[in-house]
């Protein structure tokens, strides 16, 4: 942890600065941080008197939105590809992680399926496996490299995943849940999958919403980690950068954690 303060005091020592803020602060966060997000957002707003934007989505969507013009002045993403590329273009600082998580799979109730036969359950031709949109949303690129992984435990398990996985959530015309919806739970009700691979975050905060979903742990020969990069315009205001770095404090984590997030 005092490593990755310091890596993010580094990077926010380099971001140009304003000492007035004009209107909210605008943070563009991974989909997946939404709950965390905004308990942090709200309780870093009590304790600065900053107001805070949130703005959510796929991090893959989100990037093209900023590269297009909107003027975030935070980027959160669920990986770290993204906001190396905003900071290779330009204007934006380096990337630092700031959370983790990993992959679960969330099954619907009564289907027979463990850790142990994940992978034989995925296989099955009868199996309706769900997934997010690689490229647009990390979480579709983090399945298939549990699918690159598969191929290792078992030979041919990757062209067979790769077949037969359906990107449901995550790309620019995936439908969106009703309003007070969790995706992953609306998914899964409208049948749509057997199984769905995602954030083990996700996978839990659907079954707050249907209690009857199972969440199956991934072996740990499939497990993919997913390192979540956080970024700051070099020409955001002191906000910004204390927002960024508030992350890294216990209270955040804390938060982050009870949310079922990792420590960076």
């Amino acid at each position: 942890m005092r490593l990755a303060a310091l890596a993010l005091a580094a990077v926010l020592a380099g971001c140009a600065s304003s000492a007035g803020v004009t209107g909210p602060l605008s943070v563009y966060a991974a989909g997946s941080l939404r709950d965390a997000f905004t308990e942090v957002a709200r309780d870093h707003e009590r304790r600065t008197g900053h107001t805070i934007a949130l703005t959510f989505g796929p991090s893959g969507l989100l990037r093209e939105r900023i590269e297009r013009g909107e003027g975030a002045q935070v980027f959160a993403s669920a990986d770290t590809q993204h906001p190396q590329r905003l900071a290779a273009g330009g204007g934006w600082g380096p990337q630092t992680v700031f959370v983790r998580n990993s992959l679960c799979a969330l099954a619907q109730p009564g289907l027979a399926v463990d850790t142990a036969t994940l992978l034989d359950t995925l296989l099955r031709p009868d199996i309706k496996l769900g997934m997010s949109t690689p490229k647009a949303d990390p979480s579709g690129d983090y399945a298939l490299a549990l699918f690159a992984k598969a191929e290792v435990v078992r030979p041919g398990s990757q062209t067979r995943l790769n077949a037969k996985a359906l990107q449901l959530t995550g790309g620019p015309s995936s439908p969106a849940a009703p309003a007070g919806h969790n995706l992953y739970a609306w998914v899964m009700e409208k049948k749509q999958a057997d199984v769905f691979l995602t954030y083990c975050t996700n996978a839990v905060a659907a079954r707050l919403q249907q209690p009857a979903l199972q969440v199956v742990a991934v072996p740990d020969a499939l497990q993919v980690g997913a390192a979540y990069g956080l970024t700051v315009h070099l020409g955001a205001p002191v906000a910004a950068q204390a927002f960024a770095q508030a992350l890294l404090s216990p209270p955040a984590q804390a938060i982050l954690a009870r949310h079922g997030f990792g420590a960076p």
